[in-house]
């Protein structure tokens, strides 16, 4: 790598095709906001020649409308894919937002690529996220490189951000991590501070001025050379340890000089095995020029030294309905599997999904079947069906170029998809397959909401099914016990683009309202009621009378409802009668308004009439004698509690538990885990959480993750509970 002084870019203005898996490679490009990898993608495709007539490729992704909202949140927000070719390599350049609450697109990313280019701010470090990030690539063993970006900064330091990169993400072995290239500085500005012009290969030994805007090789002076001696010999035992030619590093420790190609090709093969991680630098091109800083050397790294598609094992495939079927493979003659890594609406062309093929070859205006897990539980519906889908594109800047196919370890976008989500996949209908999902983080934060006006909420519907259909990271709840549209998202700029979708997209005005837990409501003590309805006003009159008693029951009991009538006293018709009424009135609550609970009613006794009784008459008497019995007893109001496992780093775990603490929760345990992290159980009112989401990544710098699941409904202290009451007696 690096002994190319030039080349060949991909023509611009025609999208970029692949014949063969092996022509294709797919990277994505991972780090924390801000770190630079929009601007890295756009130098990248520059020197590609993947451009548009004002020089800058724009957005490779398949929305017309992300650009406002990517401005007003000044980051990315979507995955885009921006394909280029490069010495005769299609490279499928996959962008994902840095943010943490667009993980879903970063995890979609992670899928449809076959390695990783980790983007490193030389003026910020790495954060936890990207770190958390690296270690689940290291899990499944995905080729990553490090490139580091900000060189201009002034307070930038590439050594010392080398050094971080090899203790951060190096492990046990940080001579894994290692630079290619050492950067030169020019001469020093006004302010001292010199500019990065150019790069010495430590391998090669050759010096690249990028100075012009154009890379030019040279050999460098007789005074440099000694500058990179050490890194050198470090770079290449480097290399040594993890070649497959175990008389390697005896040679060269016996004086041996081991061919510079040699090293190259064992250097190629073990970030292939992603056994190695190479570091680069990377700047934006000069003024005018065409060729940014250390680009060509990134293109050639990942046409030489990533992974085919051929490489990259497939995800296991069932058939739709689970039975096992035979593992498939790269090949663009074998059975069509390809899967949805992203769905998105274009206002002109309708829904449109970025698909990675994985085997077999997809082809326009044929029949697929699209299948899906479902996620009934997140407001997806779950599908078997056969579409039509329309023409195969490959986006063009801002345009999308029609493709003939996509093979096997390709990319391609795909229109008129009425029906497939992401997640779902495509494969023959004669040979319908399901792929084993990917791993989607939980969305904890609940966003309620309800139509502005009438003509929003006649839309309200069918926006909030496209929106889920496009984002399998967000869930849709329709309350039954409270009767709120949720949307639970993964943070508030997550929450912040739904909105803006539903309103950009889709028309629909939405307000934001308080969410509400789902309380209930128990009887604290024994107690007993009567409940008299007798009317006579002409005709036929009411009558019915009916004596309970209630008593609370352990949590988990429901209703229950006794009959101990004896001597025919309620006749024995209308028994289910008096039930009725008591199960109607608990629903509706007989204190704050929230649902009873956990109480056995037992009916005692009661009087009824030979004409003015009936199924209404004890139906109103049952209600009113459990309501005359609350009236009489102590209510307790009953909280969700839910069960909530926080992954922290160990430098955190005393403030996440402090913190649980003020949250009313009680720590139930706490457990070593691999990595220097500790899992902490704890049980917290549902009421307390409902910002935990926003709350926890705040507290541990986004090194936190957190999971939560219902426990049991628990009384409530009575200093909230009044303030709850208060509440509810206001808005009643």
């Amino acid at each position: 790598m690096g002994d190319k002084a030039n080349a060949h870019p991909g023509a611009a203005g025609r999208a970029a095709t692949a014949d063969h898996p092996a022509s294709v490679r797919n990277v994505v490009l991972v780090g924390h906001s801000g770190s630079g990898k929009t601007t890295l993608v756009e130098a990248l495709a520059l020197t590609a020649g993947a451009v548009n007539r004002a020089g800058r490729v724009e957005d490779g992704g398949t929305v017309s409308d992300y650009d406002e909202i990517e401005h007003r949140q000044q980051r990315s927000v979507q995955l885009s894919l921006v394909p280029v070719e490069w010495d005769g390599y299609k490279i499928n350049i996959l962008d994902t937002p840095g943010y943490a609450d667009f993980v879903g697109e970063l995890r979609a990313g992670l899928r449809a690529a076959d390695a990783a280019l980790f983007v490193v701010s030389a003026a910020d470090g790495v954060d936890g996220s990207t770190r958390m990030v690296w270690e689940e690539c290291a899990a499944v063993g995905m080729p990553r490189a490090i490139v580091i970006t900000h060189l201009e900064a002034a307070r930038a330091d590439f050594e010392e951000m080398t050094r971080i990169c090899a203790e951060t993400f190096g492990g046990d072995d940080p001579d894994a991590v290692l630079p290619l290239y050492l950067p030169l500085r020019g001469e020093p500005g006004p302010d001292g501070h010199a500019p990065v012009t150019g790069l010495i290969g430590l391998l090669t030994q050759r010096l690249i001025d990028y100075s012009s805007g154009e890379r030019k090789e040279s050999e460098p002076g007789p005074d440099q050379l000694p500058l990179i001696e050490e890194a050198r010999n470090r770079l290449i035992e480097g290399i040594i340890a993890e070649s497959e030619d175990e008389t390697l590093m005896d040679r060269y420790l016996g004086g041996e000089e081991i061919d510079v190609k040699t090293l190259i090709e064992d250097l190629e093969r073990a970030v292939a095995r992603g056994s190695f991680h190479p570091v680069l630098a990377a700047a934006p091109a000069a003024e005018g020029g065409r060729q940014g800083l250390g680009t060509v050397e990134l293109l050639e790294l990942i046409t030489r030294g990533f992974p085919t598609p051929l490489e990259h094992e497939c995800p296991a495939v069932t058939t739709p309905d689970g039975k096992s079927r035979p593992d498939v493979t790269c090949d663009p003659d074998g059975p069509l599997v390809a899967e949805v890594v992203k769905t998105a609406s274009d206002p002109y062309v309708g829904r449109v999904s970025l698909v990675r093929v994985f085997s077999g070859t997809l082809r326009p205006d044929e029949t697929v079947h699209v299948s899906g897990h479902g996620l009934a539980d997140r407001g997806h519906e779950d599908h078997d069906v056969d579409e039509r889908i329309g023409a195969l594109s490959a986006p063009f800047g801002k345009q999308q170029r029609t493709i003939s196919q996509a093979i096997a370890g390709d990319l391609a976008c795909v229109a008129k998809l009425g029906r497939a989500e992401t997640g779902d996949t495509l494969s023959a209908k004669d040979n319908p397959l399901l792929m084993e999902p990917w791993d989607m983080p939980d969305p904890l934060l609940p966003i309620a909401i309800q139509a502005h006006s009438k003509p929003d909420e006649d839309k309200l519907s069918q926006g909030l099914a496209r929106l889920v259909a496009e984002d399998p990271t967000m869930r849709l709840e329709q309350n039954q016990d409270t009767h709120q549209v949720v949307l639970w998202c993964l943070g508030e700029a997550h929450a912040d683009v739904a909105l803006e979708r539903l309103r950009g997209r889709y028309g629909v005005q939405v307000d934001v309202v308080p969410h509400k837990v789902s309380l209930r409501e128990t009887f604290a003590s024994k107690s007993a009621g009567r409940g008299r309805h007798v009317k006579q006003s002409g005709g036929h009159g009411q009558y019915a009378i009916c004596e309970i008693e209630v008593e609370p029951l352990p949590g988990g009991s429901g209703i229950e409802f006794v009959d101990k009538v004896v001597g025919g006293a309620v006749p024995r018709q209308f028994i289910p009668s008096v039930e009725k009424g008591v199960r109607a009135q608990a629903a509706k609550g007989v204190a704050a308004g929230y649902p009873l609970i956990d109480v056995r009613v037992t009916l005692l006794d009661g009087k009824a009439h030979s004409v003015d009784s009936s199924d209404a008459a004890f139906q109103t008497a049952g209600a009113l004698a459990l309501r005359e019995a609350a009236a009489d007893a102590r209510i307790h109001l009953l909280e969700p509690v839910a069960e909530v496992q926080v992954l922290v780093g160990d430098d955190y775990v005393g403030p996440v538990m402090s913190d649980l603490s003020g949250r009313r929760g009680r720590v139930v345990g706490t457990e070593q885990t691999p990595g220097g992290r500790t899992l902490v159980r704890a049980e917290v009112p549902e009421i307390e959480i409902g910002r935990y989401a926003v709350d926890l990544r705040s507290l541990s710098h986004g090194t936190a993750r957190f999971s939560r699941r219902y426990a049991r409904h628990e009384p409530m202290p009575p200093q909230i509970a009044d303030k709850v009451r208060e509440k509810t007696g206001a808005a009643a």
